[in-house]
């Protein structure tokens, strides 16, 4: 038994000395030291030799079985600090470097835009009111005075989910909504996008962003649609602007007018941007159809109204001088960073 002990130690002692992983070094244990382990047979042995040779044969026993445990212990501290060492190395940083500057976001040129507008037309008092995409056919067109056989559904015909509801091709139906939930007095605007069935160049998008704005109350008139967008393009654009109002046709507005102000490259002298006019196109307006009012529920001959549209993107590209709108949608960020602000 003796010999068999002296062996184990040997063996263990070589066995050990290659092993590399906490893992490997668990399973050796197992081997020597566990249950069925080569140490733990010989111990169930002992009871086979003479009884003056147990005592003597129990006492090297374990002196093997510490030896063997002491030197897993000390072996275990050896791979952790190996393992820590590797560690410290793959992660190591010279934190004497400068660091990486971290990459802020910046607002897209629309949505300065929209913000713009927006605490434009809060300052005069609008509310800004919100709509679904998905919009029915009453509200895009019947009830904005344009029936089935109307022309001006051919112009702006969009993409229908079924024979009742189609993606809004404006955000006039937000006007719509407002007048059948609220009575009037009436101050509010829309912000949203629409779609159209326009083939995509460098002045159209089949998608696009609309603003709109509506005003209801008794003894509104053309003077007070006049008033306000003057205030807005003077707001936006500079107190040097000037606005003209061109007669044009709306299904949903009678008057109808179109708003050319200065161009603001030129001051109105003619140029390249504004193709030599001196004025730039901005936005479409009008006073409400009484039509429209009334299918609202809205007394047309007690009440009144003015109604106005533009693109955001339009603005945008005047705002900052862009001749592509396609570049408002590439995302491209050699662009957009030229508007970090």
């Amino acid at each position: 038994m003796k010999e068999q002990l002296n062996a184990i130690r040997i063996k263990f002692s070589q066995e050990i000395d290659e092993v590399q992983e906490l893992q490997e070094l668990e399973n050796l244990r197992i081997e020597f030291l566990g249950k069925n382990g080569a140490l733990t047979e010989i111990l169930r042995g002992m009871g086979k030799l003479p009884k003056e040779d147990r005592p003597i044969m129990g006492a090297l026993a374990n002196e093997v079985r510490d030896e063997l445990e002491a030197k897993i212990e000390r072996r275990k501290e050896e791979i952790k600090e190996s393992l820590l060492e590797e560690k410290i190395k793959s992660e190591w940083i010279d934190i004497t470097l400068p660091g990486k500057k971290a990459s802020i976001g910046h607002p897209h040129p629309s949505t300065l835009t929209i913000r713009e507008i927006i605490d434009v037309f809060h300052s005069m008092g609008f509310v800004l009111e919100d709509g679904p995409e998905i919009e029915t056919v009453l509200n895009n067109f019947d009830a904005l005075n344009s029936p089935p056989d109307h022309p001006s559904r051919d112009m702006s015909d969009t993409f229908y989910f079924d024979e009742k509801h189609l993606l809004r091709t404006h955000t006039s139906p937000v006007q719509v909504r407002t007048m059948m939930k609220q009575k009037p007095p009436i101050r509010m605007i829309s912000i949203g996008r629409c779609f159209r069935n326009d083939a995509l160049d460098a002045t159209h998008s089949p998608m696009f962003t609309q603003c709109e704005g509506l005003v209801i109350d008794e003894g509104i008139t053309m003077g007070d649609l006049k008033g306000t967008l003057e205030q807005f393009v003077r707001l936006l654009f500079g107190a040097d602007t000037e606005s003209v109002f061109r007669p044009h046709n709306f299904p949903f507005t009678e008057p109808s007018a179109e708003v050319d102000i200065t161009c603001f490259k030129c001051k109105g002298a003619g140029c390249r941007f504004c193709s030599g006019s001196g004025a730039i196109e901005i936005l479409g307006c009008g006073m409400v159809h009484p039509a429209v009012l009334e299918h609202c529920g809205i007394d047309s001959e007690k009440y009144t109204g003015f109604a106005f549209g533009m693109g955001i993107e339009r603005v945008a590209m005047l705002r900052y001088e862009i001749d592509d709108i396609r570049y408002l949608f590439e995302n491209d960020q050699r662009f957009t960073r030229q508007f970090r602000r």
